[in-house]
């Protein structure tokens, strides 16, 4: 690894990137930590609180259109601080909603400008990786995590300190804005170049059929998102009810799966650099497939672990190395694989919920196990990024 002194511009770039994507995940857990108080401000029933958390992902998938025609206009950088800055008002306006109906308003606008940050910071990733033949998207991603940790542990010290959500949510937006203020400075203001959106419909900002290849990322973007999020949701459940693991062992589950994935990350780099990012995906969701089919067949506590252990390790370069394969095809191509991912991380729980339902929970994850078999199929077709000769 090469230490670069802090003037370097690509550490200035990767440092101002970075506070974009840990931004995201801070803003997103601050809100969902707080779920619990703001159902009982509001009154709400579980089943108005589900409906609540999926106002946010209807958001983000309603944004796909919106965001190539804008980002055309006011180019990555400029979108991804007015959507940080929106993000941390809709913040501070989802702890005074009233009422239900417009908090449900909020979550709506919440998810819409979380869709637009996602595309922006991940097209800003994509373009420091082509302008300085470096990469550093997975590192990138792992600052995403981070800031939900950041999140988690503020939510846990407010709540210690006091029960007011307008306070909690009051501090995470100083926060917020001095993320914005670190990122501002170091932003890019190209993006990299698309190959292939047509100069002309670029200029007018008219959309286009995607190509074979913008649909085989897609597909490869969804079921890992399908993999990535059922693994947090059902990981816990499978512990305790099929592997027959204690109440105090049973999160050991999204512990292990998050903890892998955030430790991969910060290696993957180095990974694409040596393998490239086709490799890297293909045997990753290969490693993660056959891991989860050891944990299911074999049964037990152990293997249960050992298996999300391989999910993590093995799904943490998908969603960095698609989105820098998405962005090589455009603006329209990245929005589209963005959504995409948004609608895994919403079809995929309920998905598997309804398989265990009919049958069980072991089937339910099998579904999981296939899912991470399409993506090493999908990554067979994609267009993949050169191998580079430097890591970050």
């Amino acid at each position: 690894m090469r230490v670069s002194p802090p003037h370097d511009p690509f550490r200035r770039g990767q440092l101002a990137i970075a506070a974009l994507f840990c931004s995201l995940g801070f803003q997103y857990a601050t809100w969902a930590a707080r779920i619990p108080a703001i159902k009982a401000d509001l009154g709400l029933t579980a089943a108005e609180v589900g409906v609540l958390l999926m106002a946010a992902g209807i958001g983000a998938v309603a944004s796909f259109p919106l965001v190539p025609v804008v980002m055309r206009r006011l180019g990555s950088a400029r979108l991804a601080l007015l959507s940080t800055l929106c993000l941390t008002g809709l913040l501070l306006a989802l702890a005074v909603a009233p009422d239900y109906p417009l908090a449900l308003l909020v979550m709506v606008a919440d998810g819409v400008f979380v869709g637009c940050l996602n595309v922006a910071m991940n097209a800003q990733g994509a373009a420091l990786e082509t302008r300085y033949e470096r990469n550093t998207m997975a590192r990138l991603h792992a600052t995403f995590s981070a800031g939900s940790l950041l999140a988690a542990l503020l939510a846990s010290g407010m709540n210690a300190v006091t029960s007011s959500v307008a306070a909690h949510f009051g501090v995470a937006a100083v926060l917020l804005v001095l993320l914005a203020a670190v990122a501002r400075s170091g932003l890019l203001q190209e993006d990299a170049p698309a190959e292939e959106e047509p100069k002309a419909k670029k200029a007018r900002g008219a959309w286009s059929l995607p190509s074979r290849v913008t649909l085989w990322m897609c597909c490869a973007m969804a079921f890992g998102t399908v993999t990535e999020g059922a693994m947090n949701d059902w990981s816990a459940l499978y512990l305790r009810e099929v592997a027959k693991a204690s109440a105090e062992l049973a999160p050991m589950g999204i512990a292990v799966v998050s903890g892998m994935m955030v430790v991969a990350r910060l290696f993957a780099d180095g990974w694409r650099s040596r393998w490239g990012d086709g490799r890297v995906v293909l045997s990753g969701s290969a490693l993660a497939a056959a891991g989860l089919v050891f944990a299911l067949v074999s049964g037990g506590v152990a293997p249960a672990l050992i298996g999300f252990a391989c999910v993590g390790l093995g799904c943490a370069a998908v969603t960095p190395c698609v989105y820098v394969a998405a962005a090589k095809q455009g603006s329209q191509a990245l929005a589209l694989v963005a959504a995409m991912g948004t609608t895994g991380l919403l079809a995929g729980p309920p998905v598997i919920g309804f398989v265990a339902n009919a049958s069980s929970l072991v089937w339910g994850l099998a579904v999981v196990a296939a899912a991470a078999v399409v993506v090493s199929v999908c990554s067979t077709r994609i267009r993949w990024t050169p191998v580079s000769a430097d890591v970050t």
